[in-house]
């Protein structure tokens, strides 16, 4: 590590000065939405004994990891799109990195643990309760975020003495970019990316990809409550999954790559990843979860009651 250099200039902003002010409103609007749908739906599951199952319980975690995920990179844009400089300190950065790659390999593997869920649902029913007992949902979920943040920790020891030769950032925040600053590409760093791209990403997807086969074929000969509760149950974690692996496509194919995209597509890609899919999550789970749903409706409909209420007082 460099220890003359203090800052690190973000360039991935485009005519910031212009429009500082629309990015600035555009931005803080979506991060309320962003935490007021997901902590919402964590409440609602935290507080109605009904949805204290293992599959509200890793949709609650996966949640609040999504909360974490645009926390890690709002605060920061909000500072910047009012600064004249938009500028981070070496360590902020890295610091910033790793809890946006832990988050990011924690979605992976919780979505990993709730299609494992789903499978030991549909297809060994009798064995469910005796399989996903309390210990290992919370041995999953303490994992979810330990493995994880060992493995970036690792990354970011490798990366430890790599020199800087350039200062500026092609992005909005502290991703894969980073790379592009050594001087020379370590190759122990690359051989070890290549290692967490596929622990973290490939393989969880093919696990993924594999156990949703199995249920569909159980379900092709079942009944078709079978079906029905499948597709309720099983159709928000695919949608989810597909959202989350194209959104991280971009950011393995600025890595490893080296695509040179414009200022601008960069731009908007960077944006997809921290606006879209944190939004995403809890609108689909809100929507498609039938339980979840249910409970919403409820919250909502009491709300407009306590409303008509006051009025009538008044």
């Amino acid at each position: 590590m460099d220890v003359n250099v203090t800052y690190l200039t973000l360039g991935g902003f485009v005519e910031l000065p212009k429009y500082r002010y629309v990015y600035f409103m555009v931005m803080f609007t979506v991060y309320i939405l962003i935490m007021c749908g997901n902590i919402t739906i964590v409440s609602l599951i935290c507080k109605h004994e009904t949805l204290h199952e293992p599959m509200y319980i890793f949709i609650a975690a996966l949640l609040l990891n999504s909360a974490l995920y645009s926390t890690v990179i709002y605060p920061k844009l909000f500072i910047d799109f009012l600064s004249e400089k938009q500028i981070i300190s070496y360590s902020a950065c890295f610091f910033q990195f790793f809890l946006y790659y832990t988050s990011w390999c924690s979605e992976f593997f919780l979505l990993s643990v709730m299609a494992y869920d789903r499978y030991v649902s549909i297809c060994k029913p009798l064995q469910y309760l005796t399989i996903m007992r309390k210990t290992t949902v919370s041995v999953f979920l303490v994992l979810a975020w330990f493995l994880p943040a060992c493995q970036i920790s690792l990354a970011l020891v490798l990366n430890a003495n790599s020199k800087l030769c350039h200062f500026t950032i092609d992005g909005i925040f502290c991703d894969n970019s980073v790379y592009s600053l050594h001087c020379v590409r370590s190759r122990a760093l690359a051989v070890y990316g290549i290692f967490l791209l596929v622990s973290s990403g490939i393989l969880p997807v093919f696990f993924i990809l594999f156990t949703y086969i199995r249920i569909l074929l159980v379900c092709y000969g079942s009944s078709t409550e079978v079906r029905t509760k499948a597709a309720q149950t099983c159709l928000p974690h695919l949608l989810v999954l597909i959202n989350f692996t194209c959104l991280c496509s971009y950011d393995v194919i600025i890595a490893r790559l080296e695509t040179n995209f414009t200022k601008t597509v960069r731009l908007i890609m960077s944006l997809q990843s921290v606006l879209y899919h944190p939004l995403f999550n809890p609108i689909i789970y809100g929507v498609k979860m039938k339980e979840i749903s249910k409970h919403l409706k409820r919250l909502f409909c009491q709300h407009k009651s306590i409303k008509v209420i006051q009025k009538q007082q008044k």
